[in-house]
């Protein structure tokens, strides 16, 4: 019988459960992440990224996302090459390759939530409607965001994204965010 009540509490909505990397990952958030949110080269290309896409429409955006999607895996895959292999995603797989494991992904996104650039594939180009958009861009400066842990489908790792908006220094206006995949296995 006791069983039976643990299991039935476990399983209400009463029952919160504190991620266990939560402070490790709140210390990643407040100061790697957002040391790397702040580098001159990021804000620039989430600044070259914001003017050239101003006009895009939602129909646009999701166009673009459904086109992101079904070139996934492809030889001819231009939109995703683009976000891959620009100077900026360069500097994106380093701070990757520089941690060891433990940083799955890293990805910029602008204004409206599309990736500028990142270490590894994402599996869609529109972020704008997910938290790890909507809870740091939408919420201003110096916000972050960390999610549950879970399997990612694009890295196949236990991991948490740590999201943090980007503010153009000049401005002090948020220009878009960053979302780092940490391995949690590697913590």
């Amino acid at each position: 019988m006791k069983n039976i009540v643990v299991a039935i509490f476990l399983l209400s909505p009463f029952c919160v459960f504190a991620n266990e990397f939560e402070e490790v990952l709140t210390a990643f958030a407040t100061n790697e992440a957002r040391e790397i949110a702040s580098n001159a080269d990021i804000i620039k290309a989430i600044n070259e990224q914001n003017i050239k896409n101003n006009d895009l429409t939602e129909a646009q955006i999701l166009a673009l996302d459904v086109e992101w999607r079904s070139k996934i895996g492809e030889a001819d895959a231009k939109i995703i090459t683009e976000k891959l292999n620009s100077p900026i995603a360069q500097k994106l797989v380093e701070i990757q390759n520089k941690s060891e494991g433990t940083i799955t992904e890293v990805f910029i996104m602008d204004n409206k939530g599309l990736n500028v650039a990142q270490s590894a594939i994402t599996s869609d180009y529109w972020q704008g409607d997910e938290d790890k958009w909507q809870k740091t861009y939408l919420m201003g400066p110096n916000t972050y965001h960390i999610s549950d842990v879970e399997e990612d489908e694009s890295t196949q790792m236990f991991q948490s994204q740590v999201s943090h908006s980007i503010t153009d220094p000049s401005t002090g206006k948020v220009i878009g965010a960053i979302t780092i995949g940490i391995n949690v296995e590697e913590l």
